[in-house]
C-alpha cells in the first residue's frame, strides 16, 4: 500500500505531497491542472524513461519518492534475489538530475531501472488509456490469463525448459552448420597438415641450418684459417704463447721490487691463460669442421622445404609454422570428433525439448482451464456495466514453443446483440474498452498481491447509472486494494474515502501544480460543480451533499461489514 508520494520539480509540480487511505481514493480536477502530470511523475518512480525536459526548476534535480508498506505481500524472494535488505516499510525514490543522469533507489540502496521495475511492477499497476490500447494485444490478454489462473509455477517451470531448450537446440544447429562447413575445408586442412607434421619442424630450426650451411660451403677455408691461427698462438719453436712465456718469466724477477712491476706480471699471465684457451678452442674447432659434401646437399634441401612451407603459409620462421601446425591439427580433429560431439548435441536437444514440451503441455493445460469461467465473469460484469447484450469469447491457438509457451490467445467481443464477437481491436470503443478493462481489473484483482491500483479516468464514455455501477466496483475492490481513482464522474468521485483536488496556483510567475484534500464541504463544492457546471444551484449543492450523504452512509457499513 502506498502511504506517501513526495513529488519535486518535475514539469508543473514543484512541490507535492500525498498521503492516500487504504481503500479508495478519489483525484479530480481542472483539464491540465496536473493529474497526468502526477501519473507522469508516478511511471518516472516505477521505472520509466527520464528527460530532463520535464524539470520545473532546470537547475536543481527531480525527485519522486514513494513510501510503501508491503507487509503481506509475497515479494521478499524477489529482494533476497536483488540482494537488497527487505523491511516491510519500503522506499522507493527516483531522481533526475540537470545533467540528465538517473539514479533509482530501494531503501537507499542504489539500484539499476531493470531491478527497479521488478519489484515496483508488484507494488503498483497504473491503468491508463495506453492499457486500453493493450488490451487489444494476443500477448497481454495472455498474461491476463495466467494472472487469473494464478499458474506462476508452471509459467516459471516452463520458462525454465524454453530457455534450455532453446540453448541446447541453438548449440545443436551451431554444430550441424559447422560440420557441414569444415567438411568442404576438411580435406585441404587435412593436407597442410600432413605436409607440416611430416617435416618434422623444431623451434628456431631455420636459424640454425643457414648457419650450418655456411660453414659448410666454406669448411676448407674454415679449417685452415683455425689451424693457422692455432700455430701462430702454440708453436712448440716459435709462437705468441712461448714469447708471452718468455715475458712473463722476465717479469717474475723485478714482481718483488714493487707492486706496480706485479700488476703488470698479472695482466701478462692472465693473457697468456686466456691464449692457451683459444688455441686448445681454435684446434678443437679445426678438428670438427667436416669437408661433407653429402651433408651439404641434405641440409639445403632441408631449407627448400622450409622455405617452400614459408612461402606457403606466409610466415618467416619455423616457431610460426608450428603454431599453423597446431591450430590445423585442431581443426582436423574437431571435424574427426564433430560427429561424437554432434550426437550428445542431438541427445541433450531432444531431452530438452521433451521437458520443455511436458512444461508446456501442463502451462497450456492451466490456461485452458480457466478460459471459460474469465468469459462468464467478464460477460456478467459487462451487463452491469450497461452492457447488457456485451459478450466476449476466448479464442485459443496451440503453436509451437516459443518464449510465452504454445497458447496464443485472442478476445473475441461483441457489444450488441445478434453481432459475432470479432477481435478487440477492430470492434470496441474507447468507452467500452474502459468498462471491459475494468471488468478484467475487476476480476483479477483478488488473483494477486497488488494492494495499489491507480485507474486514470477508465470511466471514459460511460455516464448514469453505469457510472454509479463503475464506483461500487471501484469501492468493492478497495476492500482488498488501494484504489487511487482519477476522475470526472461525479457518481464515482462521491464513493471516494478520500477525495483529493488538483488545481494550477497562478499566484507567482510562474504557473504550479498543486494537490489538497478537500473536506466534507469543500467535497459538496466539488461534487456539486461536477454535476452543474463552475456556478451551481442551491439545487445542485443539496443534490451534491444528499449523494454524499448515502455514500458515507454506505461506506459506514461496508466498514463494519468487513
Amino acid at each position: 500500500m502506498l502511504q506517501h508520494l513526495q513529488i519535486k520539480n518535475y514539469a508543473l509540480i514543484e512541490h507535492l505531497e500525498l498521503s492516500p487511505e487504504k481503500d479508495l481514493n478519489i483525484i479530480t480536477g481542472e483539464t491540465g491542472a496536473g493529474k497526468s502530470i502526477m501519473l507522469g511523475a508516478l511511471g518516472l518512480m516505477l521505472g520509466n524513461r527520464a528527460d530532463t525536459k520535464t524539470l520545473y526548476n532546470p537547475n536543481e534535480k527531480c525527485v519522486i519518492e514513494g513510501e510503501f508498506n508491503i507487509s503481506g505481500y509475497i515479494i521478499k524472494s524477489i529482494f533476497e534475489d536483488e540482494e537488497l535488505d527487505y523491511d516491510e516499510h519500503c522506499i522507493v525514490r527516483r531522481e533526475i538530475s540537470p545533467q540528465g543522469k538517473s539514479r533509482a533507489f530501494i531503501n537507499d540502496t542504489p539500484v539499476n531501472l531493470e531491478t527497479l521495475k521488478r519489484i515496483t511492477t508488484q507494488l503498483m499497476d497504473i491503468h491508463s488509456q495506453h492499457d486500453n490500447l493493450l488490451l487489444g494485444a494476443n500477448d497481454y490478454q495472455l498474461q491476463i490469463i495466467d494472472t487469473f489462473s494464478q499458474n506462476e509455477k508452471h509459467l516459471d517451470k516452463y520458462k525454465t525448459d524454453f530457455q534450455n531448450f532453446s540453448k541446447t537446440s541453438k548449440l545443436y544447429e551451431e554444430l550441424l552448420q559447422e560440420a557441414k562447413d569444415s567438411k568442404k575445408e576438411f580435406d585441404y586442412n587435412s593436407f597442410l597438415f600432413d605436409e607440416l607434421s611430416k617435416a618434422r619442424l623444431q623451434k628456431d630450426e631455420l636459424k640454425g641450418l643457414e648457419q650450418d650451411l655456411i660453414v659448410l660451403e666454406n669448411a676448407e677455408e674454415v679449417k685452415s684459417k683455425l689451424q693457422l691461427a692455432a700455430e701462430y698462438l702454440n708453436n712448440p719453436e716459435q709462437s705468441i704463447i712461448s714469447f708471452l712465456g718468455g715475458t712473463l718469466t722476465a717479469l717474475n724477477g723485478i714482481s718483488g721490487y714493487g707492486t706496480q712491476y706485479a700488476q703488470i706480471r698479472d695482466r701478462v699471465q692472465s693473457c697468456l691463460i686466456e691464449l692457451k684457451d683459444v688455441a686448445e678452442e681454435a684446434e678443437s674447432e679445426a678438428e670438427s669442421v667436416e669437408l661433407d659434401d653429402e651433408k651439404i646437399v641434405a641440409i639445403k634441401e632441408r631449407l627448400d622445404l622450409i622455405y617452400n612451407l614459408l612461402q606457403k603459409h606466409q610466415v618467416k620462421t619455423t616457431n610460426e609454422l608450428l603454431v599453423i601446425e597446431g591450430q590445423l591439427q585442431e581443426k582436423v580433429s574437431r571435424v574427426l570428433n564433430m560427429d561424437e560431439s554432434i550426437q550428445k548435441a542431438k541427445i541433450a536437444t531432444e531431452k530438452a525439448e521433451k521437458a520443455v514440451l511436458a512444461s508446456a503441455a501442463a502451462l497450456s493445460k492451466s490456461r485452458k482451464a480457466v478460459l471459460p469461467a474469465v468469459e462468464k465473469q467478464i460477460s456478467d460484469l459487462l451487463k452491469d456495466l450497461g452492457m447488457p447484450n456485451a459478450s466476449l469469447k476466448i479464442e485459443h491457438q496451440e503453436v509451437p514453443p516459443n518464449q510465452t509457451g504454445i497458447d496464443v490467445i485472442n478476445f473475441l467481443f461483441s457489444a450488441n446483440k445478434g453481432i459475432k464477437p470479432q477481435p478487440l481491436k477492430n470492434v470496441a470503443s474507447g468507452g467500452e474498452f474502459s468498462r471491459l478493462m475494468l471488468a478484467i481489473k475487476y476480476i483479477l484483482a483478488n488473483k494477486r498481491a497488488l494492494p495499489t491500483i491507480i485507474f486514470d479516468e477508465i470511466d471514459t464514455g460511460i455516464s448514469g447509472e453505469v457510472s454509479i455501477k463503475v464506483g461500487n466496483m471501484m469501492r468493492e475492490m478497495s476492500r482488498t486494494h488501494q484504489i487511487i481513482a482519477i476522475t470526472h464522474l461525479h457518481q464515482i468521485a462521491a464513493q471516494g474515502s478520500a477525495h483529493y483536488f488538483v488545481y494550477k496556483d497562478n499566484s507567482s510567475a510562474k504557473t504550479v501544480s498543486r494537490i489538497r484534500r478537500l473536506n466534507n464541504e469543500e467535497r459538496v463544492t466539488e461534487i456539486a460543480q461536477m454535476i452543474g457546471g463552475q456556478s451551481p444551484s442551491k439545487a445542485v449543492l443539496e443534490n451534491a451533499r444528499e449523494i454524499l450523504s448515502k455514500h458515507t452512509i454506505e461506506r459506514t457499513n461496508y466498514k463494519l461489514d468487513l
